[in-house]
Parts: structure tokens; sequence; C-alpha cells
């Protein structure tokens, strides 16, 4: 059964509920903590993107093209469109000798209004690399030239690569591919659904590379998870909740379209998963900070930026403040 994960409040009146369900697992794979039901399933959305860009680095893409490491940790991001994400995208395209016009994701604004403002405000047009998963449509297209796949087909489920990228998933999710349903995610990519153990378990892997028994799959999750963190701008944008979370060198963390949110601790070796069901993603920061409170995590500074880029303070249009919200949500352990 879900269990309210946050409650919103005008004033003193309860508007707004937010349900949803959380897993946590530990580095035997076995579930230690909960919220709701933790075998809820679900597609992973963007947070499938670091699945994704393992087999770049698996066929050694980013050193056949002289990708830098921005460049590479953007193939992982969901990235808002500021002006150093499009440099980066720019160059990898450049590099690998591919075409805008190549990328199948849709024409777009930036996500970042700053960003926005300023390609409306000179009168630019819509661009695929302003697309939130142009980076990774960027990598997966290089590894396809520079592999000798088909570039036309990329997106196609039965594609070599979307088939690489599946059993990867499957390998470090510990669900079989027969298991994992395949529909279609927003930029045109393949998009997995997997219950919320199979997540957590899939993103401890990503925290704890010692889990993983195929060498070159763990080799580039090394290579890949330290880029992520060392290049945390490059996954999100500025003051965005994946940035915040991998400027802790501990943790590994992404996000998702429609609620879904993913952290694995390294120290610790637990990952969880999360499900906001309404698909809201405004709530990540606040149920986060309460999961590491709860769980007693030592780094209080990445608590404290957490709750600083939430809304645990609601603001009108006048940026009067009218409101506040909090989490309501206790985890349960080893499923008691």
């Amino acid at each position: 059964m879900q269990r309210i994960l946050v409650e919103e409040y005008r004033g003193k009146v309860l508007e707004c509920t937010h349900a949803g369900h959380i897993c946590g697992v530990d580095d035997t794979g076995s579930i230690r903590y909960a919220a709701g039901n933790p075998l809820h399933m679900t597609y992973l959305r963007s947070a499938a993107k670091p699945f994704q860009a393992i087999p770049v680095l698996q066929h050694g893409i980013e050193k056949l093209y002289g990708f830098t490491g921005k460049e590479t940790a953007v193939i992982a991001g969901s990235h808002r469109g500021e002006p150093f994400h499009i440099a980066a995208i720019e160059s990898m395209l450049h590099k690998s000798g591919i075409c805008e016009e190549s990328l199948l994701c849709a024409s777009t604004y930036p996500l970042n209004a700053d960003a926005r403002d300023d390609v409306l405000r000179h009168d630019r047009p819509k661009r695929r690399v302003y697309h939130n998963c142009s980076g990774k449509h960027s990598g997966i297209l290089a590894l396809c030239k520079g592999g000798g796949y088909d570039i036309v087909s990329y997106c196609d489920p039965g594609h070599p690569v979307q088939r690489q990228i599946l059993r990867t998933l499957a390998s470090l999710s510990e669900v079989p591919e027969a298991d994992i349903p395949i529909g279609t995610d927003g930029c045109g990519f393949p998009v997995f659904a997997l219950p919320l153990d199979g997540l957590a378990r899939a993103y401890l892997k990503l925290a704890c590379s010692d889990l993983i028994v195929d060498a070159p799959i763990r080799s580039a999750v090394e290579k890949l998870t330290a880029l992520m963190s060392e290049h945390s701008e490059m996954i999100a944008g500025t003051d965005f909740i994946c940035s915040v979370l991998l400027r802790d060198a501990n943790i590994v963390a992404k996000g998702g379209a429609k609620g879904v949110y993913c952290f694995g601790l390294k120290n610790e070796r637990l990952a969880f998963a999360l499900k906001v069901l309404d698909g809201s993603e405004e709530e990540w920061p606040l149920i986060v900070a309460s999961i590491l409170e709860q769980i007693d995590y030592t780094n209080r500074a990445t608590i404290d930026d957490l709750y600083r880029i939430s809304q645990v303070k609601i603001s009108n249009d006048a940026n009067r403040i009218v409101g506040y919200s909090k989490a309501v949500f206790d985890l349960t352990t080893d499923q008691e």
C-alpha cells in the first residue's frame, strides 16, 4: 500500500499530499528499509541514463573520439540546457562527426529558466541539443558510429546497442531480461520498468562496484561514477538535486521523469529507489533529506544542501512565504 511521503500546507490548512513508495537495499541485495510497497513497478525514465552510458565506456568510445570528462559525464545526465551543457554536446558532435539532425530527440528550449530566456531574448530557434536527453543521444550515436552499428535505428529496442543496455541493466538489477517491460521514453529511447528493489540493487552496484562480477562493466561503472561526481554540474544543472547530491563523493544519484529517484551510498553500502506517484519532482530533495536523516547519515552538509533547494517554505508569486512542506513518512526496517 502507498504511503503519504510529503504534506504541503498553505497557512494552517493541508492543501496537498504526495504519496509514493520507497525501497532501500543493503549490500546483500536484501530490502533493508521501506515505506509503502518496495516491490512497486516503475519505469526508470532518466534514472536509467547511467546504465545507458555504461556501454559507451565499455567500448572506449570516449577515448576513440577524445571526449573530455565533462563530455563523457553528460552522456549520463539530464542537463538543463545551460551554456556549458550545450558547449559540451556540440563538442561531442563535432568530435564524432555526427550532425545534430541525427539526434532523434525533439527540438525544444532549454529547461533552465535563464538559458531559456536567453534563447528567446535573442530570437533563437528550438534545437535538439537543448533537449535534456541530448547528451545520452550524442553518446549512443558516437557508440554506434565507432562500433560500426546502424545510426538511423539507434532508438529501436532491437538495435544491438539497445540490447546491450538491456543486458547491462538486467545484470546489475538482478532482474531477468524477460521480466523487464519496455516502453518508449519521451525522448524516443526505449524505457525500462523495474520493481523498486531491483532498481535499488542496480544503484547499489553503481555505488559499490565491488559487487559487480563482470570486469568490463565494473571498470566502466567505476570510471562513469567518478566522472559523475567530478563533473556533477553535467548530470543536471545549477542547484538541481542530482548535481547537489553528486557533490558528495559518497553518493551516486540520478532521477527520472514522473517522480522516480535513486541514489546509492558507498560507505554505508546502501541504495534507495523511490517513486512519487503523482509524478512530481519538487518533493525529491525533501524526501531524500528525510531518508538520510532517518538512517543517521553523517554528512550534514549534504542534508542541509537538500533542505536549501527544497520547498520547505512555499512562496507565492510575490516571493512571500505562504506555507510549508514536510516529509511525513517513517522508514520501516528489515520489512518488520
